[in-house]
C-alpha cells in the first residue's frame, strides 16, 4: 500500500492505494506532509483526476476503487456515486434509495465513514431542510465543494 500527498485548495490530501485500486483519499485539518514528488504509477491517474476536478475540468472520476468497509457501507457508498455533479440529495433520499427509509441513521453513519473523499461524493448529501449537516472534513470544506460544483452564476442585467 502506497500513499502520496497532493496540494488542493482545501489542504493537503492523502491518496492511498495499490495495484488493486484506490483505498482512500482524505484531507486533514492540519497536515505536516508536503506534496509528493514521486508518484507511483498506480496512483498517477488518481492524482491527475483530482487535480482536474479542482481545476474545474472534471465532473466525474474514472478510477478503480477498492475501499474497505462493511457490505452496508459499500452499498451506501455505491449509492453516493449516483448523485450527479452539481446536485445534492438528502439523507432521507439516500435511505429511500437503499430501500428502507428507517435506515436513515445507519446510512448517515456510513456516509460519514466514506474513505474516498470527493471521489465518492459524500459532500453532496445534505439535511432534509437544506442545511449542511455534519462533514468529516469540516462544514467549510463541504460548502466549498458544493459551491465549486454548482457556482451561482451572476446574470447580466444588460
Amino acid at each position: 500500500m502506497k500513499e502520496v500527498y497532493i496540494d488542493t485548495p482545501l489542504g493537503i490530501a492523502t491518496i492511498t492505494g495499490n495495484k488493486d485500486g484506490i483505498t482512500s483519499v482524505s484531507v486533514t485539518k492540519e497536515s505536516t506532509n508536503t506534496p509528493s514528488i514521486d508518484i507511483p504509477s498506480h496512483l498517477q491517474n488518481a492524482v491527475s483526476q483530482l487535480h482536474e476536478y479542482f481545476e474545474g475540468k472534471r465532473t466525474d472520476f474514472n478510477l478503480v476503487l477498492n475501499p474497505e468497509g462493511t457490505d452496508f457501507q459499500k452499498k451506501v457508498w455505491n449509492e453516493l456515486l449516483h448523485i450527479p455533479f452539481g446536485k445534492t440529495a438528502t439523507y432521507l433520499d439516500m435511505a429511500k434509495r437503499l430501500g428502507d427509509p428507517k435506515c436513515i441513521r445507519a446510512a448517515a453513519s456510513a456516509n460519514g465513514k466514506n474513505p474516498l473523499w470527493i471521489i465518492i461524493p459524500c459532500h453532496r448529501v445534505i439535511g432534509s431542510d437544506g442545511s449542511l449537516t455534519g462533514y468529516a472534513g469540516g462544514l467549510w470544506r463541504k460548502k466549498w465543494l458544493l459551491d465549486h460544483e454548482n457556482p451561482v452564476k451572476q446574470q447580466s442585467l444588460f
